[in-house]
């Protein structure tokens, strides 16, 4: 019963939200994000945090990640290789830097400036991908260098924090930097070789089935495959299901996959996403801690727009196609959550300043969808 009125609630509220998001000239998204506020704790309290919430909104960012693949052009990300790596780096350099300076400014112990300084290295582009959906946007250069370098920042931004953990973390024993580099690298050359000599072989064979929907079928089970094998080698499974979705869109198969795949997750999984992100944020002893909050927001914000916008500059986009990249790579997201969620368990962000810390990931998910938005129509109205 209580899953049931969930599902209503929230199917129901983030269309709605979503809606009128759009009739305000903001992405449908934002308004969805606003919602999972509104029902959630934080105010009225109608859909709380469990299992059952959490297994939905990990499968619809997964789905998500999949469409995102599906719908990336493959020859542009390999065209955008070099930027996406200088996005990449300098969208982690900067932001590590300024977090790990406002730590000390607010008297923070050097290692837990340094782990402040990982949590805003990271970037999440769930949000942003669904923005550039919306907008028709995602076989533009800009959103494959996003995108590119998204995947290059999340092995980077890993291997930092398994490298702070082990050297910083209460169990120093947990974490070792040459075991995890080494999976990453099991990791993309297995995928790689999966995708390019097996998915296609695999997905034919599965269309000659006699029954409902095979190829979707097969597109899901190397789609949840992908993630599964990520997240066994300590990748995020968003990671796993976007090159799953790339591999795909290379294949004869691409349009009917995305066609098929496309209401289900939309339907029904991403709107749990969506509110999860919500639901995560609590108000009590914020208002204690304001000075910290706004400098948070504003150093996680600016760091991560510069940062892009440099490491764009620098490899030859002007500088409206600089700032489109750069907002790109502001939101957090879920990377950023469970960051947050292991320096808290590991004692290099206490308890003190973690709810603070939470809410302006929040904020930076809220406030790039609009930034985006207003930085792409810019410089694609001058086109």
């Amino acid at each position: 019963m209580e899953l049931l009125f969930t599902i209503v609630l929230i199917l129901f509220s983030t269309k709605v939200a979503g809606h009128l998001s759009v009739k305000l000239g903001q992405p449908a998204v934002l308004g969805k994000l606003l919602i999972g506020i509104v029902i959630g704790p934080a105010v009225l309290g109608w859909v709380n945090d469990s299992a059952i919430f959490q297994e939905f909104s990990e499968i619809g960012v997964l789905l998500l990640m999949f469409l995102a693949g599906l719908e990336t052009d493959a020859e542009q990300l390999k065209k955008n290789w070099k930027p996406s790596v200088a996005v990449a780096v300098l969208g982690i350099i900067v932001p590590f830097a300024s977090a790990f300076a406002m730590g000390e400014l607010f008297g923070f112990s050097f290692n837990e400036g340094i782990f402040l300084g990982v949590l805003f290295s990271a970037t999440s582009v769930s949000i942003t991908v669904q923005v550039l959906k919306e907008m028709g946007m995602m076989q533009t250069r800009e959103a494959t260098t996003i995108l590119g370098a998204a995947v290059v920042d999340d092995i980077l931004v890993v291997t930092l924090l398994a490298f702070v953990m082990s050297f910083m973390g209460e169990d120093t024993s947990s974490a070792s930097v040459p075991m995890l580099l080494l999976k990453k690298v099991l990791f993309f050359v297995v995928a790689f070789v999966v995708g390019i000599y097996i998915v296609p072989k695999f997905l034919k064979l599965f269309s000659r089935f006699k029954v409902t929907a095979p190829v979707t079928a097969a597109a899901l089970i190397v789609a949840f495959g992908f993630a599964y094998f990520g997240e066994m080698l300590g990748m995020a499974g968003i990671i796993g299901t976007f090159l799953a979705g790339l591999f795909i869109s290379q294949t004869s198969f691409q349009h009917e996959v995305e066609q098929t795949v496309d209401p289900i997750a939309n339907a029904l999984f991403v709107p749990f996403f969506y509110v999860s992100v919500g639901i995560s944020i609590s108000f009590d002893g914020v208002l204690s801690q304001m000075g910290f909050l706004v400098a948070c927001t504003i150093v996680a914000i600016l760091s991560k727009l510069f940062g892009g916008f440099l490491g764009a500059k620098m490899t030859g986009f002007n500088n409206h196609s600089s700032l489109s990249v750069g907002s790109g790579m502001v939101s957090r997201g879920e990377v950023a959550l469970i960051i947050g969620t292991t320096g808290l368990a590991a004692g290099l962000l206490s308890q003190e300043y973690y709810t603070t810390v939470i809410i302006s990931v929040i904020l930076t998910t809220l406030i790039a969808p609009p930034m985006l938005k207003h930085y792409f129509m810019k410089l694609y109205s001058k086109k």
